[in-house]
């Protein structure tokens, strides 16, 4: 059964062309725009955020902080989050890669990997910062690296791995075969230490040279590619992949003279040294963890936003704000709901002119 539902009166509607559709009568509404009106038709910044729709009673989800990113409209996360040690995270990656739990070591690089890249994607998005060059360890962490770049890749960017001593596993062979199938250059590191300065040939770094497992000094030739991404040497943005290479993974950049990345991305929790880390964007990547690790290790995880893989935990200024904002509610399998709280919370931070048509009615 069809029935015909008319447009949305709201104000600012009449000020975009509408149309009638047609839509089956017993399909719940998540957004009665998404029926009437393309967003083709609106600016990017004053697109509304992805909703989705949850099982159960028509419920909407929606996304609760407005800021400016790049152009985009982004949500920020729970400031609420917990960080975990170099043992703790060891401990967590036991647990989730053990018979109760099933996960194996290639799908945690493949979720970390997409958060990674998902992360980078929105602060650096690839019409202002189109070539990327990822320096990947032998470890996991230059695994997670590895498949970052793949994403990176079929997001639209120009991607460069340099990837020096190659772990002779089926795992990482087989990612090594797949961005050479796509076409990806890999570079060695001698090339990178005698080229021109890496801010002349890329417009970002991402950092999977080593993880939370690593210890000790880095050797030859990481040395030289840390070297590289030294503040003196003045490189393009770095993206830190879990932990900066190079420093304390409980205790953070001890020196004060480690690299600076401006974005980090913390898979599954933020480690210790995560605390002392200035840069301007903060994501974590771990919408895997399931509610029962979580639990056991008595983990605060961030608010994770309709179908998002990685979720803000610091870095923008709110509109007008001049400081961080966050917004708690209730939730549904990690996912933000609306409430009462956040809904009048949400008002006050939306941007000037933001439209929101998502609480129209049918006239």
């Amino acid at each position: 059964t069809w029935t015909y539902r008319s447009p949305s009166r709201h104000p600012r509607a009449r000020l975009h062309t509408l149309r009638s559709r047609l839509v089956p009568a017993c399909m719940p509404v998540v957004s009665q725009a998404s029926h009437h009106l393309s967003n083709r038709a609106k600016p990017a910044h004053l697109r509304p955020g992805a909703g989705s729709r949850v099982a159960g009673p028509r419920v909407v989800t929606r996304r609760t902080n407005f800021v400016r990113s790049s152009g985009n409209t982004t949500a920020m996360a729970d400031d609420g989050v917990s960080f975990v040690s170099a043992a703790q995270a060891k401990e967590i990656d036991e647990k989730l890669m053990g018979p109760e739990f099933g996960f194996s070591i290639d799908q945690l690089m493949e979720l970390a990997g997409l958060s990674v890249a998902s992360a980078l994607c929105e602060v650096y998005p690839p019409r202002s910062h189109s070539r990327v060059l990822v320096l990947c360890g032998p470890g996991n962490n230059g695994g997670d690296g590895l498949v970052a770049a793949r994403h990176l890749f079929h997001f639209g960017y120009q991607v460069e791995v340099c990837y020096p001593k190659r772990t002779d596993r089926p795992i990482y062979n087989g990612l090594v075969t797949q961005l050479s199938t796509l076409g990806i250059p890999f570079v060695d590191a001698e090339t990178l230490r005698g080229g021109d300065p890496l801010v002349t040939t890329c417009d970002v770094v991402v950092d999977a040279l080593f993880g939370f497992s690593f210890t000790g000094a880095p050797r030859a030739p990481f040395d030289a590619l840390l070297e590289l991404l030294n503040p003196h040497n003045s490189p393009p943005p770095i993206v830190a992949v879990d932990i900066p290479s190079g420093w304390s993974v409980d205790e953070g950049d001890e020196s004060g003279e480690g690299m600076r990345p401006e974005l980090l991305v913390s898979l599954t929790a933020p480690k210790l040294g995560a605390k002392t880390f200035k840069g301007p964007h903060h994501f974590v990547g771990g919408r895997f963890v399931p509610p029962a690790i979580a639990e056991e290790f008595e983990l605060v995880l961030p608010q994770y936003m309709g179908s998002d893989q990685c979720a803000r935990v610091s870095g923008l200024l709110t509109p007008g704000g001049g400081g961080f904002g966050f917004i708690k509610g209730p939730t549904v399998g990690g996912v933000l709901m609306k409430s009462p709280a956040n809904e009048s919370a949400e008002e006050a931070k939306r941007p000037p002119g933001y439209w929101d048509t998502s609480s129209d009615e049918d006239e």
